[in-house]
């Protein structure tokens, strides 16, 4: 086995020298500060890393490579080699903010559709994704987002979903995507109790084939107004003593479909939440910038008071803390504006 080679290090007025008389990183603020740049799970600081490491001579790099074992691995041929996991990591954190900007300059109507294709063609589908473009936007722009669909991969959203999906979740889902909700305010009181009454016999069976094999429940939710659910959703509380949404709590999807139509603001919020937790995925940590791009202009001042009022710190600081370089500041951007509309 060939012999690391050592680097000879001369103490000289208080700093370090190698033998060439060049300075090595010394200090602890530098060497953490790059590998805080390196080791983001949201973005990368570049400006960090520009201003460090176009000092570093290669002493200064072998220096930085034994100070973080977790990004770099010994060798068995006596040199300090990139973790390849981190190394891929890192690879998608440098996009991310390439990323966050094409989505933000994208028309609504194509970055949608291509949301509904990724919905599906990830491992595992993100059903809540599809949930969330078909029941957060307005009918015309569902629409407008199912056309650009059909423009870009030459077949409709709704025969996209049916051969993708089975059973129940093919029927929610592709009534969802198909319909196209009435706007207005107008509301039947009547009609408001006696379906409330429906959904209450359903869920309190406390079956849940019985649930999602139930016609009714579907009817009222993939066809009703926003208006008209959000009634509805008030009356339930009323009769019930307990939120709609909550007591569906063991059906995911259909709770997911609750909160898009009635609550935005807390659907997205949790998105958030779960967005910066300690060890989110991968797919949880796109959504902070699918969250933050597609409703700066829509609700984030709602949103951003609801997070607050779930995680009790500002969103815009939690974004702060946990995203890095030009990846945060444009998403700490996005979010200011859209607490000013």
């Amino acid at each position: 086995m060939a012999e690391r080679k050592k680097t000879t290090i001369l103490v000289i007025g208080g700093k370090k020298l190698n033998k060439e008389g060049e300075k090595i990183m010394t200090s602890p603020e530098e060497c953490e500060a790059l590998r805080k740049a390196f080791s983001g799970t949201h973005g990368v600081e570049e400006k960090s890393m520009l201003e460090i490491l176009v000092k570093c001579n290669p002493a200064d790099l072998t220096t930085f490579r034994k100070k973080s074992p977790y990004i770099f691995l010994d060798d068995e041929c006596c040199f300090e080699k990139w973790d390849p996991f981190h190394m891929k990591s890192l690879e998608i954190e440098f996009l991310r903010f390439q990323r966050a900007v094409i989505q933000q300059t994208m028309h609504p109507w194509e970055r949608d559709a291509l949301l509904v294709r990724k919905s599906l063609e990830e491992k595992p589908p993100l059903y809540n994704l599809l949930i969330e473009l078909a029941c957060t936007r307005t009918s015309d722009e569902f629409l407008g987002a199912r056309k650009a669909f059909q423009c870009l991969y030459s077949e409709s959203v709704e025969e996209f979903v049916a051969v993708r999906v089975e059973g129940f979740q093919r029927r929610l889902l592709v009534a969802l995507v198909s319909t196209y909700r009435y706007e207005g305010m107008r509301i039947d009181e009547a009609a408001i109790e006696l379906e409330c009454q429906k959904l209450g016999r359903a869920i309190k069976t406390d079956k849940k084939n019985e649930i999602e094999n139930d016609d009714e429940v579907l009817r009222i939710l993939t066809t009703r107004s926003k208006h008209y659910l959000k009634t509805i959703h008030k009356c339930y509380k009323k009769n019930y003593d307990s939120n709609l949404d909550e007591d569906l709590d063991d059906i995911q999807m259909l709770r997911d479909t609750v909160n898009c139509l009635c609550a935005p603001p807390i659907y997205f919020s949790k998105i958030l939440v779960a967005a910066m937790s300690v060890c989110p995925t991968e797919q949880e940590k796109e959504a902070l910038t699918r969250v933050i791009v597609t409703r700066t202009d829509v609700d984030m001042k709602d949103i951003a008071e609801e997070f607050n009022r779930k995680f009790g710190a500002p969103l815009i600081e939690r974004i702060e803390a946990t995203a890095l370089g030009n990846y945060r500041d444009f998403l700490v951007a996005l979010v200011k504006r859209g607490m000013a509309n």
